[in-house]
């Protein structure tokens, strides 16, 4: 491997680098984008069990946030349970933007990296064809050189796609998982409005 990177030559270490950045958000937004972690089970009910039992306090509100994504949105209507349906929904949903762009941590650094890298190889191929036309002389070309020169070229080439293809396959899944867990945490919070100012009416 190391002998690969020495024959591309130095156009390859944005690329190595860009490398280590796409899979350290790769594995990052692996761990954080759990279901269990954005929207665990059975939350909802269990909320609104906690909210019949004791009512909204602080504490509990403090807690219900610190422990998802999800927990953030409900906690947002729970504490604007007093107030009218619309007031509900425009906390929720104020909240959701923010939860929204917490979930896309990262995503624009991975998707750019998907978006550059085939043009960081490009670069590599232009500066090995430079090397192989700079190795030609009128006396005769120097099959060491015009060797390195295609191998800057290909190798720089290869590499890019080699990182470009993984990071856009993570990069629209995990925008398509953030859409889902916002989808579904709207979806939860409008049934907790409906829950408790269904209960507040009767």
């Amino acid at each position: 491997m190391f002998s690969i990177i020495l024959a591309a030559g130095w156009p390859i270490w944005p690329l190595l680098f860009a490398s280590i950045v796409a899979v350290a958000l790769i594995i990052e937004r692996l761990a954080a984008l759990r279901q269990a972690k954005v929207l665990p089970a059975g939350l909802l009910q269990r909320v609104v069990a906690d909210y019949r039992q004791q009512g909204v306090n602080e504490s509990s509100l403090a807690a219900l946030e610190a422990q998802s994504p999800l927990g953030r949105v409900l906690a947002a209507g729970l504490r604007n349970v007093g107030s009218s349906r619309e007031v509900m929904r425009e906390a929720i949903e104020e909240t959701g933007g923010v939860v929204a762009h917490d979930l896309e941590r990262y995503l624009t650094t991975l998707g750019t990296i998907a978006s550059i890298s085939p043009l960081m190889g490009l670069f590599g191929t232009v500066v090995g064809m430079i090397e192989i036309f700079g190795s030609q002389a009128p006396t005769g070309s120097n099959p060491v050189q015009l060797a390195h020169g295609i191998s800057v070229a290909l190798y720089n080439t290869g590499f890019g796609l080699l990182i470009a293809i993984p990071s856009m396959i993570f990069w629209r899944h995990f925008r398509a998982l953030v859409n889902s867990f916002v989808i579904d945490m709207q979806q939860q919070a409008i049934r907790l409005v409906e829950i408790l100012h269904g209960e507040r009416q009767a």
